[in-house]
């Protein structure tokens, strides 16, 4: 199994409410939150990330 290689999402800003994303693992993208790891995280398909993301994009105020 491929350990996740953690970074801060580029979506996040310069701000204290950040999230760090893990694109390494096959097959899943997973998210979490960069000050509490014990909440867990949640996980994407490549796909579902990518939608998430354009979206994300498009609609950025």
């Amino acid at each position: 199994m491929t350990e996740p290689i953690w970074h801060k999402s580029t979506y996040s800003g310069n701000n204290d409410n950040c999230v760090e994303v893990a694109d390494n693992t096959p097959g899943v993208v997973r998210v979490r939150d960069t000050k509490n790891h014990a909440k867990g995280e949640l996980t994407a398909t490549p796909a579902a990330w990518a939608a998430f993301t354009a979206f994300a994009r498009a609609h950025a105020a």
